[in-house]
């Protein structure tokens, strides 16, 4: 149902992650936009992508512009950075936000109010997950976007304090928006659906599952000790992109033959993921840091148990519906497994909580906060 809008505006975005990224930074744009679209349909809203690709097919209020010359489609992180600025007033565009962390060069001197999405300062507290130019380059950029942005847009209060903290910014140039979870994972998957997805992935009746890229701040190791040291004889499912955290686990899973026990997924579809959610018996997520954890969220809509870290933003994101456990123990995350899967009466308490807290964080709340930031920002350039 569209909310009521006080003025109709052109809405631009740095939409890189739209087209080119399948997980966290993606969904959060896509989500983004598809709910802003759906709930305030008067407004045009403009993505400037270096790539379109089919990863996000655009309702009619949306549309995207990429690079044109020879030169920005070779250099398209030229293109983003430097060309972006010089289009916006061209397309009229009234309002620009960078959805992940960056903003072109000259958006300051462009006159055009901007915000600024930040979801985490994960390159400031944890600088060894990180090459030493990369830690360089995302200080800068993030650094330099802050301080040009007219607001920002942080996804936690984890982040909010952690601009403010590790980067100095004016808490009052700062507002929270948490994320919002895709209305998809409050629908019931039919059972017909979900078994052609038990067969397609060869899943087992019953199964453990993480979601998220499997790295070392995730913390996925932890899982398997905490599995092997309370003897659970359950397979554990692992979806997310691998990266070099990958041969730690392979070391653990060849040194306690668990090679049978272990599923990787990676690439799944929005459907897919649904499914899978709802056919866990419960989501571990015992993550070191994050911007803000919507796995988390996505587990609790679909009636997923869910344990978590008691640190950084989990606890802001899980409410009273999750387990939290000390990320650093992996003894703890064995015993709040082997809890879960041997007490009904709790299992079924998390997914009463967790069902309500997810609907805290609906579609409709999210984009009344974000449309009155964006007629706030509209109100004071005019």
């Amino acid at each position: 149902m569209p909310l009521p809008i006080e003025n109709i505006m052109r809405i631009g975005y740095e939409a890189k992650r739209v087209f080119q990224n399948l997980s966290g930074l993606g969904n959060y744009s896509r989500n983004m936009i598809s709910l802003l679209a759906n709930y305030y349909p008067e407004n045009h809203y403009v993505l400037f992508a270096p790539v379109i690709t089919d990863l996000y097919s655009m309702p009619k209020s949306v549309e995207a512009i990429s690079p044109t010359s020879g030169f920005s489609k070779k250099i398209r992180p030229y293109w983003r950075m430097y060309k972006i600025s010089k289009l916006l007033t061209y397309n009229n565009i009234d309002i620009f936000h960078g959805l992940s962390n960056v903003l072109p060069f000259g958006i300051k001197e462009s006159g055009i109010p901007s915000v600024l999405t930040v979801h985490d300062l994960i390159f400031l507290r944890y600088p060894n997950y990180y090459k030493k130019i990369d830690q360089i380059l995302y200080r800068y950029l993030t650094t330099h976007s802050c301080h040009n942005a007219t607001k920002i847009l942080a996804i936690s209060h984890q982040t909010k304090n952690d601009l403010v903290n590790l980067l100095g910014i004016d808490p009052q140039k700062i507002e929270v928006i948490h994320q919002s979870c895709n209305n998809y994972f409050y629908e019931k998957v039919e059972e017909s659906r979900k078994e052609t997805i038990r067969l397609k992935f060869n899943l087992p009746d019953k199964f453990i599952l993480c979601v998220g890229t499997i790295e070392q701040r995730k913390n996925q190791l932890a899982i398997l000790q905490g599995v092997v040291q309370e003897n659970l004889d359950i397979p554990i499912v692992l979806l997310g992109k691998p990266t070099e955290y990958m041969r730690q686990l392979d070391e653990f899973i060849e040194k306690n033959n668990m090679s049978k026990q272990l599923i990787f997924l990676h690439k799944t579809s929005l459907a897919e993921l649904q499914a899978i959610y709802q056919m866990a018996e419960l989501m571990v997520y015992p993550s070191f840091y994050e911007g803000f954890g919507l796995p988390v969220l996505e587990a609790q809509a679909s009636e997923c148990p869910v344990i978590t870290s008691n640190i950084s933003s989990l606890p802001e994101a899980g409410g009273d519906g999750a387990i939290y456990i000390d990320p650093g123990s992996s003894q703890e995350i064995g015993r709040a497994i082997r809890a879960v899967l041997t007490n009904n009466v709790l299992k079924n308490e998390l997914i009463q909580k967790g069902t309500a807290n997810a609907l805290l964080f609906n579609d409709q709340s999210v984009a009344k906060k974000l449309m009155q930031m964006y007629q706030s920002l509209y109100n004071s350039s005019r």
